[in-house]
């Protein structure tokens, strides 16, 4: 054999080598995921499915999660979206509280005002009736004896007796004296029943 002819087949022999590292390499990237992605952007470029090989294929399936995986996310997609419409709902319910406490404290202030409104003509009402009273005193002191019995034989027991308890005593005993046995004996009884509730010690 001459060396031309084995020039010839180291050649060939080193040729084959080099196609079959190719191939090895091609093998390696379509099993690593360079695969998937050739197979990828060759559908982007408007290839047919069919052209993407079986073992591309399955190394595409084997990617997607497991049931079990894909269930624990949903649930935890879950929980947060129901998270969220409670913190929605807690956020809602506490500007809520917030405006009714605002309302209850001006309803409070303004009751606080009618109350002490209402106690100022309370009191402005006590003291025009204690003035009054104290006028009808002032002239039934003045009337004559006489003609004040009258008018307090006509009156109620307990209104006359009231009457005749702020009265000086000499006034009232003259009011008394001329007044019916049966109503100076209820009216004495009137005036001292007013008393019967106070500690004699």
């Amino acid at each position: 054999m001459s060396s031309k002819s084995r020039r010839k087949r180291a050649g060939r022999g080193a040729l084959f080598m080099i196609g079959l590292l190719f191939l090895a390499s091609g093998a390696i990237r379509l099993l690593d995921g360079t695969g998937v992605a050739i197979a990828k952007e060759m559908e982007s470029f408007g290839l047919p499915e069919s052209k993407v090989t079986e073992g591309q294929a399955d190394f595409a399936d084997s990617c997607d999660p497991e049931p079990e995986i894909r269930a624990a996310l949903k649930s935890l997609r879950d929980r947060a979206v129901e998270l969220d419409r409670r913190d929605q709902k807690i956020q809602a319910r506490s500007v809520a509280l917030e405006l009714a406490e605002s309302e209850i404290r001006t309803n409070m202030a303004a009751l606080i005002e009618a109350e002490e409104s209402l106690k100022a003509t309370i009191a402005l009402a006590d003291g025009a009736a204690e003035s009054d009273i104290g006028k009808l005193i002032e002239v039934y002191q003045n009337m004559k004896p006489k003609d004040a019995a009258a008018l307090f034989e006509e009156m109620d027991p307990s209104f006359s007796a009231g009457f005749l308890a702020r009265m000086r005593p000499d006034t009232a005993a003259a009011i008394m004296a001329g007044l019916t046995p049966t109503k100076a004996y209820t009216v004495s009884v009137v005036l001292a029943g007013r008393n019967t509730g106070v500690p004699i010690e």
